[in-house]
């Protein structure tokens, strides 16, 4: 079987010292990689705005350029619709770049912004004050289900504090 185990042994080992981001970038590959991508992209997306107009250009986002097909990610259908009418005009203007050399067309997907995200971002909390109206208002009601609803409000709101 094996050995005993030694404390001194479990005591010296140590994580290693942490490294600052440029030298992980410099020493890791992968990390090199993905961002050396990001940047890319990054670039990409700056010069397809410079060809949009400026209301759609916080509706359209470069997702990849590969095999001469550049992919543009709308966040609604109604964006979609436009960016795809000026399919034909953007392919010209990008293919004149040397960043799009070989830019063969422009696929067009729909991805909604993130929700959930924006949602929680801008929870509100409600104040005592709103929480002692609910309340007043749940005992003037003779519906039972908007009655205890009313009442679940105030009680989370003062859960909130």
């Amino acid at each position: 079987m094996g050995g005993p185990v030694h404390e001194s042994t479990a005591m010296s080992l140590r994580p290693p010292a942490a490294k600052t981001p440029s030298t992980l970038l410099r020493e890791h590959k992968p990390l090199q990689a993905l961002f050396s991508a990001a940047r890319r992209l990054g670039k990409l997306q700056a010069l397809v705005e410079a060809q949009l107009e400026p209301a759609a250009r916080e509706h359209c986002q470069v997702a990849s350029w590969q095999d001469g097909c550049l992919l543009l990610l709308s966040s609604n259908g109604h964006w979609a619709t436009r960016l795809h009418y000026q399919q034909r005009r953007l392919l010209r203007l990008l293919q004149a770049m040397p960043e799009f050399a070989g830019l063969q067309k422009i696929q067009v997907k729909v991805r909604p912004p993130n929700t959930q995200v924006a949602y929680q971002a801008n929870k509100k909390e409600l104040s005592e004050a709103a929480a002692d109206s609910l309340c007043s208002a749940a005992e003037g009601i003779g519906d039972p289900k908007l009655r205890a609803a009313l009442e679940r409000l105030a009680r989370n709101a003062r859960r909130g504090e």
